[in-house]
Order: structure tokens, then C-alpha cells, then sequence
């Protein structure tokens, strides 16, 4: 880990969070705590109202307009993009992420940010599905339409003057987002899909120690992509199996079809 991680690194320094959810809500908490300054965009009335309440400067409006471009403050030393879809299938993925980051472009120019510049993109771009270990230096090729909307959107983060880092996000999980162990606690007896699948899954608080490392990083994490994912390599089985055991409840059985959305467990 970087020292200066650690210290005073972020004391003083400005945040800007643009689509301040799940992730976004943490990584800030995370900078308040380290005597930053922090200002967070989200659609959202309550959350808005919420974060104000925890000390951020808040901006209520959608990135993929120009509106908040002149809401932001004083220029922040970081720049957190780090939207999710909001629902709304692929135009849902058009909107919040690549014309986010065309409007994040807009906003650059307009008013000459520099500061370092993190997008969470997903690793959902990779076309690899049947086990096989990917690292950054394989190409990204998925042919889904979802896949080829987040590339574009990375083509458009590597337009950013300053520096910039992005980090491709494994599947999330963390407090009060986990799925699997949910379904088992309700004593469902049946999971989706297949136990042979294998499960690229990352902590939201890992999550956020890898953004405020890229933060700190400097040169070594300028201009780079990065996935970001648990060491671990785990088929589906081998996860239920072990949260079973743990919780004392008898292993689900597999039902071999995908739930829509992100149903995991099937009622019994």
C-alpha cells in the first residue's frame, strides 16, 4: 500500500463524485474521513439529501446533461465517474455511461479540469466465459451490445486532458448487497443457473481501496486499465456450498436456467 495512503494524502484535497451510488456513496464517507473535501452528483432526491447530511456538497442532476457542469465548485484534484446504468437496458447503459462521459468531456473543456480522472467501467466487456484466467493485456471483445457501449465509453475517458485510470469492475458485492447469501438465509431451495459457472466477484470496500490507490498512485496508475477483482477463482457451487455450510441450511439445488435482473435464489 502507498504511505501516503495511509497519511494525510487526501487532507484538503477535493473529491467530485459524478453518479454517487453504492460505490460512489462509500468512496466518499471514505475521503470525509480522511480530511478531504467531497462533492457528490446523484439523481436521486434522498440520497442527495443524505449525503448533504454527512458533510458532501451535493448536485442534484443527470450526468449525461450539461446542467451540473457549472455546479461543480472549485476544481476538484479528483474526479470520481463511476455511474451505473439506473435500469432502462441499453439505452439505460447510453445514457449513464457513455453520454456521462461525453459530458464529462464537455464539462473538461469548459472549464479546464485537469484533475485525475477514475472511471469504474465493468468487466463485463471481456468475451472470455468459460473459465479461462484474463488479465488486462487480453482484448476486450465481448459482443454484447452492453459491452460495446462500455468500450466506447472508455475510448471517451481516454480523451480526458489530465491523468486518468480505469478500473473495470468485477460483479459487486458487500453490505446490504449479496445476493446468494440472502436467498439462503430466506431458505430458498432453489439457485439459478448452473453451479459450474465461475463467479468474478469484487467487495465493495476493495472497491473502494483500489480508487483511492489509483488516486494516490500517480504515474504508475496514469492513462492504465485495471480490473479489479477478488484473488480468488470460485465456481458458483463452490460459493453456495460454502455459505450453506456456514449458515447450517441444506445446499439449494441448481435449476440450470438464468433468473431475469439480478435474481439469484428462485422461492421455493
Amino acid at each position: 500500500m502507498n504511505s501516503e495512503f495511509t497519511q494525510d494524502f487526501f487532507s484538503g484535497k477535493r473529491l467530485l463524485i459524478l453518479g454517487a451510488g453504492y460505490v460512489g456513496s462509500a468512496v466518499g464517507n471514505s475521503f470525509l474521513e480522511r480530511g478531504g473535501e467531497v462533492t457528490a452528483l446523484t439523481r436521486n432526491e434522498a440520497r442527495a439529501a443524505r449525503f448533504s447530511a454527512q458533510g458532501m456538497q451535493t448536485i442534484q442532476a443527470d450526468i449525461s446533461g450539461d446542467e451540473w457542469h457549472e455546479k461543480t465548485g472549485p476544481n476538484p484534484d479528483f474526479v470520481l465517474d463511476c455511474v451505473s446504468s439506473g435500469g432502462g437496458g441499453v439505452e439505460g447503459y447510453r445514457r449513464s455511461y457513455l453520454a456521462g462521459a461525453q459530458s464529462i468531456l464537455r464539462w473538461s473543456q469548459a472549464t479546464h479540469q485537469t484533475g485525475h480522472l477514475v472511471y469504474t467501467g465493468s468487466t463485463s466487456v471481456y468475451a472470455q466465459g468459460d473459465g479461462q484466467l484474463v488479465d488486462e493485456s487480453m482484448a476486450a471483445t465481448s459482443p454484447e451490445e452492453r459491452a460495446a457501449i462500455l468500450r466506447q465509453t472508455e475510448t471517451t475517458i481516454g480523451k480526458w486532458p489530465g491523468r486518468w485510470s480505469i478500473l473495470r469492475l468485477a460483479g459487486i458485492y458487500g453490505p446490504q448487497r449479496h445476493s446468494l447469501l440472502d436467498g439462503l438465509r430466506a431458505g430458498h431451495a432453489t439457485v439459478s443457473g448452473t453451479g459450474e459457472t465461475w463467479l468474478n466477484l469484487v467487495h465493495r470496500d476493495d472497491i473502494v481501496t483500489a480508487i483511492l490507490q489509483a488516486f494516490t498512485a500517480g504515474e504508475a496508475a496514469t492513462n492504465r486499465v485495471f480490473n479489479v477483482v477478488d484473488d480468488g477463482r470460485s465456481t458458483k457451487a463452490e460459493v453456495v456450498a460454502w455459505l450453506a455450510d456456514r449458515l447450517g441450511r441444506a445446499k439449494p439445488e441448481f435449476t440450470g436456467q438464468t433468473a431475469p435482473g439480478r435474481r439469484a435464489f428462485m422461492p421455493s
